[in-house]
């Protein structure tokens, strides 16, 4: 049995999960709402306290969600699976607010492309190769998986990128991998394929916007990617 204090161990008025089924989910504060996704507490705190100090923590809800697996798991009493849920919970919002915007996303900046792939390869232990095609306005239309690779190495040939841009009739297309070693710094394959697909971008008249490479932020790369046209290689690449 955990030592933890169980939402059914409290008070009948401060059970969420009674309250939310009683009232409604809107009479519930956000700290409620993030309990009933912790089940538990631990030893001499509850899942509203510790709801209540991860918002306090995060200051407000869009950087609770945004936050990564090991920055929720930092706060006492909420573990990986606790962290998970969260994450999950948050993810699935996130995926419903932008079905009833009924508009895809705009992607027009390293940072946002970065940001809006960041969790999805955060959990990969091999890189994972995507393009990200873009309409004439720089928005979404959708995410082709392309390649995996090993840990550190991965094979990526023109044809399978550009097949899917021709299908969807995109305008341009952001190509995105990840590195799991955490370290963002391209390497000189990275780069020898990047000039390729620019090429054969420029020969079928589909821009090659980017190529951004996804890390973990550190002090010395706060960002946590790697945006080749930012960084000028886009220049080197293109043909004189």
């Amino acid at each position: 049995m955990s030592d933890g204090i169980r939402i059914k161990d409290l008070p009948e008025n401060e059970r969420p999960r009674e309250r939310l089924a009683e009232l409604g989910a809107q009479a519930l504060r956000d700290a409620e709402l993030i309990a009933i996704l912790l089940r538990a507490g631990t030893k001499g705190r509850s899942a509203v306290q510790i709801a209540e100090e991860l918002l306090q923590k995060f200051q407000s809800l869009h950087a609770l969600a945004r936050a990564s697996l090991e920055d929720l798991s930092e706060t006492k009493g909420v573990g990986r699976d606790k962290a998970i849920a969260l994450k999950s919970a948050f993810t699935l919002a996130a995926r419903m607010a932008r079905e009833l915007q009924g508009e895809a996303p705009l992607l027009d900046t390293p940072e946002l492309v970065a940001d809006y792939l960041r969790d999805e390869n955060r959990g990969y232990n091999v890189e994972h190769f995507q393009a990200v095609l873009l309409n004439s306005r720089r928005k979404l239309i959708k995410v082709c998986h392309i390649s995996q690779g090993l840990v550190d190495s991965i094979l990526v040939h023109p044809r399978e990128v550009f097949r899917e841009a021709i299908a969807a009739n995109a305008s341009s297309l952001v190509l995105v991998h990840n590195h799991p070693s955490g370290d963002p710094t391209p390497s000189e394959s990275d780069i020898r394929v990047t000039r390729d697909l620019i090429r054969a971008g420029q020969l079928l008249k589909i821009e090659l916007a980017d190529h951004i490479i996804l890390g973990e932020r550190t002090a010395g790369n706060s960002k946590g990617y790697f945006s080749m046209r930012e960084m000028g290689l886009f220049f080197e690449a293109a043909p004189g």
